[in-house]
């Protein structure tokens, strides 16, 4: 039988929902749909988990491309990656 995707896009596909699989990760893109931008300190009070504990989830959140980030000297900015992403939270809210 034929595949209908490649297997690498299989695996992105599947990669980019295990984004949409742990509530702390919904909170922190929900957060970003609902703030254009957001820095660790401002995520980790509203989430109220440690600062690290939000570094590593914006780690695996910029790993499957669904948050983007820019520096402003000391300081990172997350933000949605793409419209993609605020389409399929906002699927959520339905």
């Amino acid at each position: 039988m034929d595949m209908i995707l490649p297997r690498d896009a299989m695996e992105h596909i599947a990669d980019l929902f295990k984004g949409f699989a742990d509530p702390t990760r919904v909170h922190i893109l929900s957060l970003l749909l609902v703030h254009p931008e957001l820095c660790v300190t401002e995520i980790a009070e509203a989430v109220e988990i440690s600062q690290s504990g939000v570094s590593h989830q914006l780690r695996l959140l910029k790993q499957m491309h669904l948050i983007k980030f820019r520096r402003d000297g000391k300081n990172l900015w997350y933000s949605l990656a793409d419209d993609h992403v605020r389409t399929i939270l906002k699927m959520g809210l339905e």
